[in-house]
């Protein structure tokens, strides 16, 4: 069997049986169900593990990734331990540019994984870096801000939930889990509205408000995994129903209430899916109408207990979740 072959198997044989979904009660909001699509048991922990198998896929088809191509990518925090996953599994090389100082846990997490990761500043220089060393190694620059889509998600979810939810949620990060949704409800004629739950700081929200599809904020996001400094090109607002900005201390809020309902170490990225959910929920519930909320988590690990579920480390970053978890405490009790 060439190379090819046994790569592309690999990277279509699947895994595992489907994620599961969590039961979330809303005594609050009768006749509303919240369910919680959780990714992290995904071999990688969170949801970029199908997108990152969605790119190393159509690469290696498309015959842009062979046998020792080095891999290089311009990215961060979830999506760089799940690129460099399958990277170790197809035994290649692995190079990520990511934005900022060097932090020992960001990096750890890949190099344990045998990747390589090396950092810029600004934050947008990252593109232009990781594109000129995949030209100078004769490697493939993977840009997980394409188009490439992990189309399983959407299939598996809506045959998980039998009836077509009233909401699907997800973060904001490179657009296209959003889109695969919406096209997916589209498509299947469903009539499921997607939201996209948007940080301080990133592009999503003013973006979609103004109908400017080249937005830019230039400021970093302070959550891990989500909020972009500019609207990346796989999202697609034509496929998204709305856009819920989220303040970044809602976001931990919302985290550390999951974790003490599910009892997963989630990060800020899950806690702005949840907090945009509630919102949704609210707006359902002051207009008297009933049906299911999904929400995607999935980046459960152990590193958030030192960070989003640390008193310390959030003063030091300004962010003060005691006003939103008296708000949560408002939205989820009867």
């Amino acid at each position: 069997m060439s190379w090819n072959t046994d790569a592309f198997a690999t990277l279509t044989t699947p895994e595992q049986p489907p994620t599961p979904l969590i039961d979330l009660p809303l005594p609050a909001a009768p006749g509303i169900r919240l369910l919680l699509k959780d990714e992290s048991k995904q071999p990688t922990g969170s949801l970029r593990h199908r997108h990152a198998r969605a790119l190393f896929r159509r690469a290696v088809a498309d015959g842009l990734v062979t046998e020792g191509t080095t891999i290089v990518e311009a990215t961060g925090g979830n999506a760089a331990v799940a690129q460099a996953w399958f990277a170790r599994r197809l035994g290649l090389p692995y190079i990520v540019i990511m934005p900022g100082e060097r932090t020992e846990a960001r990096a750890r997490a890949v190099e344990d994984l045998g990747g390589e990761c090396r950092f810029r500043t600004p934050p947008l220089a990252i593109y232009d870096a990781a594109r000129a060393l995949a030209a100078e190694l004769g490697g493939h620059y993977l840009d997980q801000f394409g188009r490439a889509t992990p189309h399983d998600l959407a299939e598996e979810l809506f045959a998980q939930l039998g009836e077509p939810p009233a909401w699907v949620v997800t973060g904001a990060g490179t657009g296209a889990t959003s889109a695969t949704l919406g096209r997916w409800a589209r498509d299947h004629g469903l009539p499921s509205r997607v939201a996209v739950a948007d940080p301080d700081n990133s592009a999503y929200f003013p973006g979609w408000t103004l109908d400017t599809p080249d937005y830019a904020t230039g400021m970093p996001s302070r959550v891990e995994g989500i909020g972009r400094p500019r609207v990346e090109p796989g999202f697609r607002p034509d496929l998204v129903d709305l856009v819920i900005p989220v303040p970044d201390a809602a976001a931990v809020a919302a985290a550390r209430h999951l974790r003490t309902h599910t009892g997963l170490p989630v990060g800020a990225s899950s806690g702005t899916a949840l907090w945009a959910a509630l919102e949704l929920a609210d707006r359902m519930r002051a207009r008297g109408e009933t049906g299911t909320v999904v929400s995607l988590i999935g980046d459960a690990a152990p590193r958030h207990l030192s960070t989003y579920h640390d008193d310390t480390w959030t003063a030091a970053k300004n962010l003060d979740p005691a006003p939103y978890t008296a708000e949560l405490h408002t939205r989820t009790t009867a």
